[in-house]
């Protein structure tokens, strides 16, 4: 597999107007190399002369070009292709160029290049009515055509027009279409006829179920052909939620296509318009397009042109290519519309740098996303341990081998996305991701502008994770690994975390501690996707109408700002669906024996579950969630907690409004290493806890909800409490926060400083691979990854029954007494979210004195104080913890409302 000029893209292409100096004509140049061809920069001109290409006295030497020869079009004339040409050995369009409507035409070259000129092939008014088909070949290799590459259409001021007459470029099955079917309904199956080429998406878990078939008949809306389906394709709306499977039309009678060999060595062919182009692109085919792990050869690929308005692609189909699909790149205001993929490499629709706005990209269709035109991916994503890749082991090595194997042309390609954002100022509108081989819809923003930008002015003075979301609505994700995920966004260097400094969209972008604006998601759709529907990392989020089905885990938000915010994500008037009638492909003997596909076929028993709190608060309103019951194959829930997470969860996060169908409300499943994927040997996931604001999860209006399977049970419950042993959890009333035992700032080290948003950035900053070395990041770090010496062991006992504690949290109610049972010669207790004047107190037998605190006179008084106070009785110390006003609106485990450190000597004043 070849691999050239992988540097020029930051070397040559971005002074183009430097290079656009250079010259004002173009000579024929018979097999040389054109890395210094000079450009024609002058505006183009108006024609002065149109002539026929099948007329010899068009031609200077008096003849028509014969094969293998390079040809040019000069300035002024409009040459009319009227014929098909023998293969030439290169084509130079100075003037213009004009697929005449008459007949069906075939132009088969090395290259095209556009210096000023243009070449048109239809109108916008006149669409092109016969076939009309460019073949790159590739027979003359490693050409570099003004540093453009080869076997290309490349402009440089030039000018693409390209309209075929073919519009209606994908539907959707109107009824299920059974395996070995040799027809399916569609919705509406017009201007489509016999010979076309068709392809269905996957409508289960696995992308490559995808089937391409060529069309036999058209009667009405049933579509006919000769080979038999392999996979069922389920096309119905199951509970609520369009699980239709999409069909796509991939032919055009405009096609642009490389040669057959492209097939065996993936150097596809390739458009770039660069500086001063314009390129209006419909109705188009481009097939065995894109050359692999070549940097800026793309099937499509508007290159740093700054304004695009009025320009786009729209209705066109990009299949079997070899390096992405649609690369806008330094462009800004392009529309990108109607348009169809199959059997593509790479990130597919591609925002490359993270300086492009106002980009359009509506009602795109992308079937089948693979990280390599035959290896498997590598990827870096939040799998399952039990499904892991064997290699993950060691995760050092496997990061290296995911991100610099060189089998990728980027390191993020190996978690390969259908759409990857890197600016959230552009509009995403009714697009589907329809099976790639990780990721349907990837928002990894970078920080600044990054690749051809990195380090210039505007990149400094431009922050895509802190620019508002200009429009998300209506998209579709399915037949992914992960459906939607806006996280681990991008280093300079292309590289990322699984965790990152979160999209936070601020009033003014340049300073971080202006005021967060909310970032509003819009009918979302997310279905049969292995591992998560949706993944978010941020704050102020929120999603309305989203409908998640049949995935292995609907939704889960990380916070952003580290619980600084009112909330972090907010899911409102949406329907969550655990499994439905599309019961997909069985395969595995468990799927056989089950009845339908399961989304992690090598841990068949993994609990699905519907929305996974995690990390601060969460809410959950006016929701439906529908057929989440156990059975013998696998448990489940409707809510649940990320598996088995070594950071917080907050007790404020809450739900209201609920609807359960068919559906077991709640589900915490026992430790499994086989599903886990987020802990690292903390136990913050069993200080878990939701609060049923109006009772519509558990009967009970402000109830919480905790964990309790036996072996994590909490302190705060006892038998006023309401046992759920299918849920593995208790439901409780009374104000339910967090006890901290240590001297730690809740879940954080007491040394992290969290009193600004530079800090708490600093600090998600910190645990980066790449964290930028400024002394307030590794002041961060070394806070961060202090480690105290090995601690004796901590119970609390209350009502005669012991409680072990691991991690040094625990939740805890208020108004209750509890024993501190340690072998510690210091304890630090703590109290977070909490309501104002909520108390917890704590007997301490063996303990002689508080650094903090009131000490009072006798039990008496200190069951009486409304402040945090302590009293020796005999050998205990009695403390009382009497929680403070919330240090902000938020009440979160990292602001500590009342703290006291004993100790087993002294006395205490």
């Amino acid at each position: 597999m070849r691999k050239q000029f992988h540097l020029f893209l930051y070397t040559r292409l971005i002074p183009a107007s430097v290079l656009l100096a250079m010259g004002t004509s173009i000579a024929a140049q018979d097999g040389a190399d054109h890395a210094s061809m000079a450009m024609d920069v002058a505006a183009p001109s108006a024609m002065t002369r149109t002539v026929k290409w099948s007329d010899a006295s068009a031609w200077p030497s008096g003849k028509v070009p014969v094969a293998g020869e390079e040809v040019t079009i000069p300035r002024g004339t409009e040459m009319m292709l009227d014929v098909s040409p023998p293969e030439l050995r290169g084509l130079t369009v100075q003037g213009k160029l004009t697929f005449v409507d008459e007949r069906d035409l075939a132009l088969t070259t090395e290259w095209i290049y556009v210096p000023g000129g243009e070449l048109q092939i239809g109108t916008e008014a006149s669409p092109f009515q016969h076939n009309a088909t460019i073949t790159l070949t590739d027979n003359v290799q490693g050409e570099d055509i003004n540093t453009m590459g080869d076997r290309g259409i490349m402009m440089l001021r030039g000018t693409l027009n390209m309209h075929g007459n073919r519009d209606h470029t994908w539907t959707k099955l109107s009824s299920t279409a059974e395996a070995g079917a040799t027809s399916i309904e569609v919705l509406d199956a017009s201007e489509w006829r016999a010979g076309d080429e068709i392809v269905l998406a996957s409508t289960d878990f696995n992308p490559r179920q995808a089937e391409r078939r060529t069309i036999t008949r058209v009667s009405g809306n049933t579509i006919s052909f000769a080979e038999p389906l392999e996979y069922m394709h389920f096309g119905e709306i199951t509970f609520g939620v369009d699980e239709r499977g999409e069909v796509a039309m991939l032919t055009r009678n405009i096609k642009v296509q490389a040669s057959e060999d492209a097939a065996e060595s993936y150097f596809g062919g390739h458009i770039m318009a660069m500086a001063g182009s314009k390129a209006y692109v419909e109705g188009v085919e481009l097939n065995r397009m894109g050359q692999h792990l070549t940097l800026a050869r793309y099937p499509l690929h508007f290159h740093v042109l700054g304004e695009g308005a009025g320009q786009y692609i729209r209705n066109a189909s990009i299949h079997d290519t070899f390096n992405r699909c649609v690369t806008v790149h330094g462009t800004n205001n392009l529309r990108v519309e109607n348009n169809v993929t199959f059997n593509t490499v790479g990130h597919c629709f591609f925002m490359e740098d993270g300086i492009e706005t106002g980009n359009e990209f509506i009602r795109n269709l992308a079937i089948q996303t693979k990280c390599h035109p035959t290896l498997d991916c590598v990827p870096t994503n939040l799998a399952a341990n039990g499904e892991r890749d064997p290699r993950a082991a060691d995760p050092a090595a496997y990061r290296e081998m995911s991100f610099h194997s060189g089998n990728t042309l980027l390191p993020s390609d190996n978690t390969v996305s259908s759409f990857w954002i890197t600016n959230p100022d552009n509009s995403y509108i009714d697009n589907v991701a329809a099976g790639s081989d990780q990721v349907g819809f990837w928002l990894s923003i970078p920080q600044h502008p990054n690749g051809a930008f990195l380090g210039t002015e505007i990149s400094a003075n431009t922050w895509p994770r802190r620019t508002a979301l200009r429009e998300f609505r209506g998209n579709t994700a399915h037949s992914n690994f992960d459906g939607f995920l806006i996280d681990r966004h991008i280093d300079q260097d292309n590289t990322f975390g699984l965790a990152s400094i979160p999209l936070l969209p601020l009033a003014d972008p340049t300073d971080l501690e202006s005021e967060v604006k909310e970032t509003h998601f819009e009918n979302l759709t997310s279905y049969k996707n292995r591992n998560g529907g949706l993944w978010g990392r941020g704050d102020l989020y929120v999603y309305s109408n989203a409908r998640f089905a049949d995935n292995a885990i609907g939704m889960t938000q990380a916070a952003g700002d580290i619980g600084s915010l009112p909330f972090s994500s907010r899911l409102v008037d949406a329907l969550v669906v655990g499994e439905t009638d599309n019961i997909g492909n069985p395969a595995t003997p468990e799927e056989i024996a089950y009845g339908r596909s399961l989304p992690k076929p090598s841990i068949p028993d993994f609990p699905i579950r519907g929305y996974e709190y995690y990390d601060y608060r969460d809410d959950v309103v006016n929701t439906t969630f529908v057929n989440f019951q156990d059975n013998d194959q696998r448990k489940t829930g409707a809510l649940s907690f990320l598996l088995f997470t070594s950071a917080g969860l907050s007790t404020r996060s809450t739900i209201s409004g609920g609807e359960f169908i068919n559906a077991k409300p709640v589900y915490f499943p026992t430790y499994d290493s086989r599903f886990d994927n987020d802990n690292r040997g903390g136990n913050a996931y069993r200080t878990l806890s939701f609060h049923d604001l109006d009772g519509s999860v558990t009967g009970i209006p402000g109830s919480q909800v905790l964990l309790h399977d036996g072996e994590n049970d909490s302190v705060a419950t006892d038998d006023s409490c309401e046992i759920h042993p299918t849920w593995n959890a208790a439901v409780c009333t009374g104000d339910i926060g967090r006890l901290n035992l240590s001297d730690a700032r809740g879940e954080l080290p007491a040394a992290v400083d969290l009193e600004s948003r530079t800090a708490r950035f600093a600090l998600l900053s910190s645990l980066s691979p790449n964290a930028p070395d400024t002394p307030l990041v590794q002041a961060q770090r070394a806070a961060l990854f202090s480690r105290r010496p090995p601690q004796a062991p901590i119970a609390l006992v209350r009502g005669g029954r012991e409680f072990k504690i691991n991690g040094d949290q625990s939740t805890v109610r208020a108004g209750t007494e509890i024993e501190v049972k340690t072998a510690r010669p210091e304890v630090t207790l703590s109290l977070a979210e909490m309501d104002a004047g909520s108390w917890v107190m704590f007997e301490l037998p063996g303990f002689a004195s508080a650094a903090s605190g009131t000490q009072q006179g006798s039990m008496g008084a200190l069951r009486a104080a409304n402040e945090t106070s302590w009293f020796r009785d005999g050998d205990a110390l009695w403390v009382k913890l009497v929680a403070e006003a919330p240090v902000m609106e938020v009440i979160r485990p990292t602001d500590l409302q009342a703290s006291i450190t004993v100790s087993r000597e002294g006395l205490g004043g």
